[in-house]
């Protein structure tokens, strides 16, 4: 150990003194000997006594110093032995080497020296692995702990935090929740009925949403006829999800047996202190639900997270026709307030896409404005090609159709944009085009997803409907002055309802055939939809290879996929999706591509039974019940396919334990 206190600045005084000394008594030797020789006598026994003491400060010291670190070294063993903090150490190849008594005692394992880290917890070893993370909150052995590693020296620290975290686990489960509750249609499914029986449905809906409130503990109060609120907290709301809202199932069951198959649409805000905000994500919520056709849950977070429950069968038809009409009317007035329309379809449009793009064109010639379809001539299928060729004998409409780059040209604060066929912003034909104006319209009949189109001042969404095709008809008919359709524009806007439909064999209502009826009327020509829809003989078989790759997974799904190495055109992925859905046995079919722009597409299809867009919601995509797609950026068919295989079986197991 270092002497440090022989260094210290007090010592120079006295060696100072002490030579001062020694020539005060040499001088009194020199003048007096014999005083002087006193003086040596007296000097030197002082000496010997600073010595001895000094020596014996230097012992005391020592020991003093000895017995501290000697505590401390004690404390420090203590410490690691005894208290209530885990230690453990692992070797290069993370099996542990030692551990203190404390997590001996905990884990009540004797034998836990040279056991693997992953056998003592799967999440510890997963951290290790992690290199960018050296701190993280953990379950094992039922108690939970604030695990902090140490990579470089091998070793790690764990901290009992199991009573904080019960206490935040409580305060989180009692947090407030809002929710608002809708009867789907109501008034349209009840016009019909006298007041006894309205009364009847009233009371059994009403018995049946209070006997789940009280079930739960959860604060109902009806507000009109058809909306409730509702109020309850966040450990009621998890029992709630874990169980799949199944109070939508037995609503509608019991509706049903009353040939009245009402649903409810419900949204709900949590992960606020704020009753305001909480209202307003309730609300926004319900806003989603609807647009995605209703008989669902939306939950939204105040941190953008939304989850989805239920949604398992198709919308009900609307019988009333005022919507449209209203639309309509607004549509033509912000037409008319606006210096150009551009309108745009999504990217690669398809026969719906263009023929709704047309109607709206339509609408806005008769409406005397300036309009344009936003389109890449480059980036379109051969159906919708053998269209534009149609078109282009009519010069009135290859001078409305430009580039994206013509139409940033063209665009100013008070161009009109009309987004048709999608709601997501990344699918349209050109994004940057809506941050140029504040005046945008979507026109749409696919199931609301959580990317939407933000601050649109008019939108209209029917999930209900076949295509957007079908939405545009109806606007179209609803004009204040009548529009009088060419044999193109009619054929373009059936071509894209029979496209949807596949025919009027899907997703087929009394409005969509009142709406080919008015297209039929208007001098829409069958035979050439079917010129425009023909296949060539290369595409047949390359399809026929997509099909003959397919397999039969659990029960009645079909899964196809292609070839690494092989672009597949995104029309030629859907067909093989729809064709197979034709086999014997499937349910459910799911065709698995490389497109030309190196993203991986999915197209799913379903009989009604499975709701395939829940399915590509999990893949980052969306569409209807039956029918729809997600692409997804990976080197790999392989991966999305074991990916696709992974949610199917966790969608088969939410169903089964329903």
């Amino acid at each position: 150990m270092q002497d440090f206190h022989k260094k210290q600045m007090f010592l120079i005084p006295v060696y100072l003194l002490t030579a001062l000394s020694v020539f005060l008594i040499g001088t009194v030797v020199y003048i007096q000997p014999k005083i002087g020789i006193i003086f040596i006598v007296i000097f030197l026994c002082v000496i010997f006594l600073v010595v001895k003491l000094e020596i014996k400060y230097r012992y005391v010291l020592d020991m003093y110093i000895e017995s501290v670190m000697s505590r401390v070294k004690n404390l420090s063993n203590e410490a690691i032995t005894e208290m209530p903090i885990g230690v453990l150490l692992y070797d290069r190849e993370y099996h542990i080497e030692w551990g203190n008594q404390y997590i001996l005692n905990i884990l009540d394992d004797r034998s836990l020296i040279g056991k693997h880290i992953y056998d003592l917890s799967e999440g510890l070893m997963a951290l290790i692995s992690k290199k960018e993370k050296k701190e993280d909150v953990l379950i094992i052995s039922k108690r939970t702990y604030r695990v902090v590693i140490k990579r470089e020296e091998r070793y790690i620290y764990l901290f009992d935090v199991t009573e904080q975290a019960q206490l935040e686990k409580l305060y989180e489960d009692q947090r407030t929740v809002i929710g608002i509750i809708l009867l789907d249609n109501y008034d349209e499914m009840t016009q019909g009925l006298d007041d006894q029986e309205r009364s009847s449905v009233n009371g059994a809906v009403t018995t049946m949403l209070n006997s789940w409130a009280n079930s739960h503990g959860i604060f109902l109060k009806r507000v009109s006829s058809d909306r409730y609120s509702v109020v309850l907290n966040e450990g009621i709301l998890a029992a709630l999800e874990n169980n799949k809202f199944s109070i939508l199932d037995q609503v509608r069951e019991e509706t049903t047996k009353r040939n009245l198959p009402l649903t409810l649409s419900v949204g709900v805000g949590v992960g606020s202190l704020n009753l305001t905000e909480l209202g307003q994500l309730a609300q926004s919520g319900l806003d989603l639900a609807l647009g995605r056709g209703g008989d669902q849950v939306t939950v939204k977070n105040i941190n953008g997270k939304v989850k989805f429950f239920g949604g398992k069968t198709n919308p009900v038809e609307k019988r009333t026709r005022v919507r449209a009409r209203v639309i309509s009317h607004a549509l033509r007035d912000l037409m008319k307030s606006s210096t150009n329309v551009m309108i745009m379809g999504h990217k690669l449009p398809d026969m719906d896409a263009l023929g709704s793009a047309v109607g709206i064109l339509k609408m806005v010639m008769h409406n005397e404005v300036d309009g344009y379809v936003v389109i890449d001539k480059g980036e379109v299928d051969k159906s919708v090609n053998r269209l534009m060729r149609e078109m282009s004998k009519n010069e009135q409409f290859m001078s409305c159709f430009i580039s994206p780059e013509k139409a940033k040209e063209l665009i100013t604060e008070d161009t009109l944009i009309i987004v048709v066929d999608t709601h997501r912003p990344t699918m349209v034909e050109e994004e940057s085009l809506l941050n140029e104006t504040d005046k945008i319209v979507v026109i749409d009949h696919h199931r609301r997803g959580e990317d939407f189109i933000k601050d649109a001042i008019l939108v209209y969404m029917e999930p209900y409907a076949s295509s957007t095709a079908e939405l545009v008809t109806e606007l179209l008919e609803y004009q204040p002055k009548k529009i009088k359709l060419s044999m193109l524009e009619a054929t373009a806007l059936l071509a894209g309802i029979i496209v949807d439909t596949k025919s009027f064999t899907f997703r087929t209502g009394a409005r969509t055939f009142d709406a080919a009826s008015y297209l039929r009327s208007n001098g829409a020509d069958t035979i050439l939809v079917q010129n425009l829809l023909k296949q060539d003989m290369n595409e047949y078989i390359r399809k026929a290879e997509l099909i003959e790759e397919a397999y039969m997974y659990k029960e009645g799904f079909a899964i196809s996929f292609g070839k690494d190495n092989v672009n597949y055109d995104q029309v030629l992925i859907a067909k093989a999706a729809d064709t197979l859905l034709t086999m014997t046995d499937v349910i459910a079919s799911f065709v698995i591509a490389k497109r030309s722009d190196n993203l991986v597409s999915i197209s799913s299809r379903s009989l009604g039974n499975i709701n395939v867009q829940l399915i590509m919601e999990e893949l980052g995509g969306g569409g209807h019940l039956t029918n729809a797609a997600s692409q997804i950026e990976s080197s790999s068919i392989r991966e999305v396919e074991q990916h696709l295989l992974r949610i199917i079986d966790e969608y088969i197991e939410g169903r089964t334990n329903k």
